[in-house]
């Protein structure tokens, strides 16, 4: 029981740092090597001084319901480690964590509906007159994608697993 609850507690925290990286680094959308797109900004490499050059990224709505998806995603997974690290220590044996799972299930969700409005409305969101096959998705976005499956099963797992002693 130990090595489960080492185990999915290992799980949540490495899902969640996934999720803080994918949501919070500069690399959703890859243009060439010196230009990048995130959530939040579009940067280009300056290589007379060899720095990134960020400007805030165009408001859309479409970026809009991604940046708070993905906001949401990474508070309810949080919410779900806390109130995890407060029931291991309060609640009675035999209880299961549902609020903890369905709160990481509902990080999980989010964070899918973040992924495929960025997949299917790339277009609008980037909003920009190059052609978009000269770019290419970015490992934040992988990121993104990989925290889906991860967040669900773990929320899954949170809700099956009962407290002993």
């Amino acid at each position: 029981m130990v090595f489960l609850l080492v185990s999915l507690t290992v799980l949540h925290l490495v899902t969640l740092s996934t999720l803080l990286i994918a949501t919070l680094e500069k690399s959703w959308w890859i243009w060439a090597d010196t230009e990048i797109t995130d959530l939040w900004y579009n940067c280009f490499r300056d290589n007379d001084t060899n720095t990134w050059l960020c400007a805030t990224a165009n408001e859309s709505d479409w970026l809009q319901s991604v940046q708070a998806l993905m906001a949401l995603s990474v508070v309810f997974s949080s919410i779900s480690f806390l109130v995890f690290m407060g029931q291991l220590f309060t609640m009675a044996k035999g209880g299961i964590f549902y609020f903890t799972g369905l709160s990481q299930a509902f990080a999980g969700f989010t964070d899918f509906a973040a992924c495929l409005i960025f997949t299917f409305h790339r277009k609008e969101i980037l909003s920009d007159s190059r052609d978009l096959s000269k770019g290419h998705f970015g490992y934040c976005f992988i990121l993104a994608w990989l925290c889906v499956p991860l967040l669900l099963v773990s929320g899954v797992l949170y809700i099956h697993l009962r407290k002993k002693q």
